[in-house]
This record gives structure tokens, C-alpha cells and sequence, in this order.
């Protein structure tokens, strides 16, 4: 109460003991000072208001982005539409997302235009405008290697798909290198050291990966010598036989035919003798037929010459003089006169040449038993008696054993009998 009635009100006392400076001036500061000044130096010294409209503008060029980039792409569409190939239609297509990344570059650099930063915050979002625009210029080299890889059928003829392959894997690592090292020098990281310092571990490294270098110049030497492409049927005396699926940097991957995956090391393959059956200009067929020795001459002349008609008049066998072409009598067996069909199918596909040998094993057999009336030997042997020893001439005396048997066992009883008369 005796506070109350004071002639000093409460509000009064505390503006004098708060606004005091330290010179004896009272001077009043106002909340709005406060405020004006915490909204001037809001933000390491950034005007929160100046922060508020670049957030405004981004976010106005977040939403704009769809617009932008659909206009950015359908005018260098409209500019690509006049040429006469289709090359620049599929970079344009693969360098698209990398477009419509620029309209939040564009709302990130008037954002900070908008915040007009000084000293340390100006150097900070200038290399983030920087290394953005890095980013998406390596961004979009990096997706146009992919079209222009299967368009290049041109270096193919000199190079083999395998090798552009290669050849377009590394342009991909060297633009990603390339680009890390353009925005690690924005950063004023130095890559001249670095790349000394990752020599000395890689020389390190090396010692222990010699396997991984050497699997990496084995697939070089494969691919520089096309033993064999993706697709091919290949084998590889007691490693694997199957189709080749892919040639990477290490290793090689042939599908098995029950389907199995099976990894080989480049190293093994260029070292190894590798037969590849998908280079064969045509399948081969090698029967040797064998007839009974009471074939005659004639039956011999009708199957050769009716076996050499059928090759020469179906047209799914090849002809000399591109391949030999030999059906002879080749020698006397055990048990059979025996022929040696040899001969090669035009094609080349398992599937069908199958399909061609049996047919062609169902008219060797109708020649040899309908044609000839012969009919095919199969091992046996015959057992011819000269003479027989002169005890053979004679029968043999010979007594049952049961007989022998009761007359012993009967004698004793007679004997008993007469001795008891």
C-alpha cells in the first residue's frame, strides 16, 4: 500500500533504472528500436526481410520450374527439329532432368542477389552457385553419353560393340572425375596434391591388387582380339561352356545352358584356349555307319551313291567346294563293313541342325533296309567248330546218382533176408 501511494509510479522507476546509460543521459529506447534492429541484423547480419523475399522468389521458382524447364526443352526441341537425324532428339531427351534443374538455379542466384550478402556469406553462396552450375553441366555430359553410345555404330566397325562399350564406361568415370575436380577446385581444395597423394596410395594399392590389374588388361586383350562377343557360344576346356552375357572390367559372365551364371576372370580367358562355336560358318556331321558282312558289292555301290544324291540334292547342306563333302566305304570292322559320312549343314543353329540330322538319319535308314535291302551290324561274335574229339562220337555210360544211391542202400536189406532163410 505505502508503495501504491507513492508519488513515483512503478513504470516510471523502471524506465529509469533500465534506459540509464553509464554518462548520466537518460535516453528512452524504445520496443520498436528492438525490433527494427533485431529485423536488421537478423541473420549473421542479413536483413530478415531481405531473407523472407529470396525465400519467396525461390519458392515462386519452385513452383515455376515445370513451366520454365517445359519451355526451356520445347524450344531447343523446336531448334533440334530441323536437323535431318535423330541424334539430338535422344540427347535432348537424356539431358532433360538436367534442364529442369536450371530454373533452381536461376531462383537460387536472385534469391541471393535479394539477400546481397557481404564478406564471408557472399564467397559461401557464390560456390554454391558455382558448383550448382557445375554439377548440372557435368550432370547432363554424363546422361548424353548413354544415346550417343547407342547411336555410334560407326566405331563399332573399328572398335567392336564390346570395346565402345569400354571405351563409353570410361568417358563416363572421366566426366565424373573431371567434374568432381572442377568443383572441389571451387571449394579451394587444391587437386594437384590430392591426385599426388592418391598416386603414392594407388602405387600402394597395386601391390595387393595385382589380380584386379591383371583380370583388367586380360579383358582388354580379349576385347582388342575378339575372341568373342556378347551372345557367343564359347568353351573353355574344363573352366565353363555356355553363352556370353557380358564382359565387364574384372570378370566375364557366360550363362551355363541350365542356365547357371558363371563368372570367369579375364585373366583365365586370355590365357586360355577358348573355342567359340558361334564363328562357325556351318555345323558339321561325321556318322560312321556300319552294314553286315553279307552285304554285296552292289548293296554297297546303291548306299553310297543314294547317300551322296540326298546331299547333293537338299539344299540345307552345303556343297563343295566351300566345304568337303565325303561318303566312302572306310573299312572292315569286328563285325560290320563300316561307311564314313561326312558332311557340313548350311546353318549354324543348334535347334535346326537337330532337326536336319534326324531327318537325314531316317533316310540313311530307309536306303540301308528298303533301297539297299541290307540292314545295319551290330556287334557279335561267331564260334566255327573244325572237328570233335572222338569221345564224342560215343555216348557216355553214366549213372544217376539217386540210382547209386538206392542200390546201396537196398543190398543190405537182401542179404539179411537170405541170411535169415
Amino acid at each position: 500500500m505505502q508503495i501504491l501511494s507513492s508519488t513515483t509510479s512503478p513504470t516510471e522507476n523502471i524506465s529509469e533504472t533500465v534506459n540509464t546509460n553509464p554518462g548520466g543521459d537518460d535516453t528512452v529506447i524504445s520496443i520498436w528500436d528492438e525490433v527494427v534492429n533485431v529485423w536488421q541484423n537478423g541473420f549473421m547480419g542479413i536483413d530478415i526481410g531481405k531473407i523472407i523475399v529470396a525465400l519467396f522468389i525461390l519458392s515462386i521458382f519452385l513452383v515455376l520450374r515445370g513451366l520454365i524447364s517445359k519451355y526451356l526443352i520445347n524450344s531447343i526441341k523446336r531448334w533440334s527439329e530441323k536437323s535431318k537425324t535423330d541424334i539430338d532428339n535422344k540427347i535432348i531427351k537424356a539431358i532433360a532432368p538436367p534442364i529442369r534443374f536450371i530454373p533452381i538455379i536461376i531462383g537460387v542466384f536472385f534469391a541471393v542477389q535479394t539477400l546481397n550478402p557481404q564478406g564471408f556469406l557472399a564467397v559461401f553462396f557464390s560456390r554454391i552457385i558455382r558448383s550448382m552450375i557445375a554439377y548440372t553441366i557435368f550432370w547432363a555430359l554424363h546422361r548424353a553419353l548413354s544415346p550417343m553410345q547407342a547411336i555410334s555404330r560407326k566405331m563399332e566397325r573399328i572398335l567392336t560393340a564390346t570395346m565402345t562399350t569400354w571405351v563409353f564406361k570410361f568417358l563416363k568415370v572421366a566426366v565424373v572425375f573431371i567434374g568432381s575436380a572442377v568443383i572441389l577446385e571451387i571449394w579451394g581444395i587444391a587437386i594437384g596434391p590430392l591426385l599426388a597423394g592418391l598416386g603414392l596410395f594407388g602405387a600402394a594399392v597395386a601391390l595387393g591388387a595385382q589380380d584386379l590389374c591383371k583380370n583388367l588388361i586380360g579383358g582388354a586383350t580379349v576385347i582388342a582380339e575378339k575372341r568373342f562377343y556378347p551372345g557367343d557360344w564359347i568353351k573353355v576346356e574344363g573352366v565353363v561352356e555356355g553363352v556370353v552375357e557380358d564382359i565387364g572390367f574384372r570378370s566375364t559372365l557366360v550363362r551355363r545352358f541350365d542356365k547357371a551364371p558363371v563368372f570367369v576372370p579375364n585373366a583365365d580367358l586370355s590365357d586360355a584356349t577358348v573355342i567359340n562355336f558361334s564363328r562357325m560358318t556351318n555345323r558339321r556331321i561325321y556318322w560312321k555307319i556300319g552294314v553286315t558282312y553279307d552285304t554285296t558289292r552292289e548293296q554297297l555301290i546303291t548306299i553310297r551313291d543314294e547317300i551322296i544324291k540326298y546331299l547333293e540334292e537338299n539344299d540345307a547342306f552345303e556343297k563343295p567346294p566351300l566345304v568337303p563333302l565325303f561318303v566312302r566305304i572306310e573299312g572292315f570292322n569286328d563285325s560290320s563293313i563300316d561307311f564314313m559320312v561326312y558332311c557340313f549343314t548350311k546353318t549354324t543353329n543348334w535347334g535346326e541342325w537337330l532337326e536336319i540330322r534326324e531327318e537325314f538319319a531316317l533316310v540313311i535308314k530307309d536306303i540301308i533296309e528298303n533301297k539297299a535291302g541290307t540292314s545295319f551290324a551290330f556287334p557279335s561274335q561267331s564260334i566255327y567248330v573244325e572237328s570233335l574229339p572222338d569221345t564224342m562220337d560215343k555216348p557216355e555210360l553214366f549213372t544217376p546218382p539217386e540210382a547209386k544211391t538206392k542200390s546201396k542202400k537196398t543190398a543190405p536189406k537182401s542179404v539179411a533176408k537170405k541170411e535169415g532163410k
